[in-house]
């Protein structure tokens, strides 16, 4: 009777069994179609060379460890995974923190969040107009710049500036400054003519230099005018400061001893004139420094070489601190307060509390952000491509971005690509297998 009485049962969870795999059955075969058929895919490809006609074995893994620019690729995702992961869970936790008691948080964490609507294209072409070396384009450089001249004062530059061929008055160095062929005395009035400064270049404030250019040296001074030793229109004399010609202002001038070293110093007008005051007795010579010759602070170069990977690291942080605010936000508002409120109750100042129980009880948080980051990271490719221009690609490159040039930029070697891909999988699985552990814990 047991027998037959167990039978209906058996049928029953046959029967659930069966529904079941039929209701798994459409997500298995999609599964089977984007996830497992590429990587088992992808895994024999790479036993193969370019043409995927002859069986090479394990060399393409042997070549991509050889290869320069997949050795910078990983140096790079290295630097990825070591610092952008740490980064933004250190940064989400502090905005997190700190926005707990403001009565706006819920409208800050929205903005901060928005950027994860932006697509990565659009996101990437943004950071690359930001970064651009003209101030007058790249907003990051024009802040730059313009805390520069706050601190430094904006001094004029004319890097075109020559001396008119022929002129045997002024002497380049080798540093790139002009100075007097022969020397001069206190008393003396020196006029410096300069050319190859174009109108465009001339500042707004510049004045005729005539008049200042006659006017006499006192005892004990140096004195005369810089100005630009040309005539619009035509006309002029070489050498002399004709009624339109304009001076060179806020150029240094220097007025140097027999041993080298600087008598007195001054700063030219705007008609160019300059003074140079409290000489002694003896001979001097006049010189304009390198610094009035050199181009104008054009800011950081964000794109160049140096700088290139922690300023795209940047722009991905800019994407991805909404991210870990919310979910860190989210794990805050739900600890317990009780246990705050006791331990400032015993004592503790907010420090204490932040680093002995907040950090802690967050510790489930942050692990999900820096593994999810840590996943994500080591998969970037769009920010790289867009932003980093092409001289200094190889600079920024990482295992995700040199796959796709290897396979489909200009390399067409899908063997040696599916190499890469698979070197990949094998560095994320690690991570994806700590992130499903982490969350079968949680639920458990």
């Amino acid at each position: 009777m047991s027998g037959r009485a167990g039978a209906p049962g058996r049928r029953a969870v046959r029967r659930r069994r069966l529904i079941a795999a039929v209701f798994l059955l459409p997500a298995l075969l999609l599964l089977g179609a984007l996830v497992a058929y590429p990587i088992v895919f992808s895994v024999f490809r790479s036993l193969y060379d370019a043409s995927g006609n002859t069986f090479v074995g394990v060399d393409n893994y042997s070549q991509m460890f050889q290869d320069p620019a997949t050795l910078r690729a990983i140096r790079n995702s290295a630097i990825w995974v070591v610092f952008a992961p740490a980064l933004l869970t250190g940064l989400g936790l502090v905005l997190a923190v700190l926005t707990e008691k403001i009565r706006w948080k819920t409208a800050f964490k929205l903005l901060m969040f928005m950027p994860m609507a932006i697509s990565f294209l659009a996101a990437g072409i943004i950071f690359r107009l930001a970064y651009e070396q003209d101030p007058q384009r790249g907003v990051l450089n024009a802040v730059t710049v313009g805390i520069h001249d706050s601190f430094q004062g904006e001094a004029a530059s004319f890097p075109t500036a020559k001396t008119r061929i022929g002129d045997k008055q002024l002497v380049q160095g080798k540093d790139g400054s002009y100075a007097t062929a022969r020397r001069v005395g206190p008393g003396d009035t020196v006029n410096l003519g300069l050319v190859g400064v174009a109108p465009t270049d001339m500042p707004k404030e510049a004045k005729p230099a005539a008049k200042a250019a006659r006017t006499p040296a006192a005892d004990g001074e140096l004195r005369g005018v810089v100005f630009l030793d040309f005539t619009p229109g035509g006309g002029g004399k070489p050498g002399v400061v004709d009624r339109t010609e304009r001076g060179l202002p806020r150029l240094a001038v220097e007025a140097v001893g027999p041993h080298g070293k600087v008598a007195a110093h001054g700063t030219t007008g705007p008609d160019g004139s300059y003074r140079l005051t409290g000489l002694a007795k003896g001979s001097y010579t006049v010189r304009l420094p390198a610094a009035d010759f050199a181009p104008p602070y054009q800011g950081v170069s964000w794109l160049g070489p140096a700088l290139i990977t922690p300023a795209i690291i940047g722009a991905y942080m800019w994407i991805w601190t909404g991210f870990s605010l919310v979910l860190i936000g989210a794990g805050l508002s739900a600890m317990p307060r009780d246990v705050l409120e006791a331990a400032r109750m015993d004592g503790a100042n907010e420090w204490q509390v932040f680093r002995r129980i907040t950090v802690p009880l967050l510790a489930p948080a942050l692990g999900v952000v820096f593994v999810t980051m840590v996943i994500n990271v080591m998969k970037v490719f769009d920010l790289v491509y867009i932003i980093a221009p092409g001289p200094v690609q190889q600079d920024a490159n990482v295992l995700a971005l040199q796959m796709w040039l290897v396979s489909f930029g200009g390399g067409n070697n899908q063997g040696l690509g599916s190499a890469l891909g698979v070197l990949l999988l094998l560095l994320v699985v690690p991570a994806m297998a700590l992130n499903i552990r982490r969350f079968r814990r949680s639920q458990s």
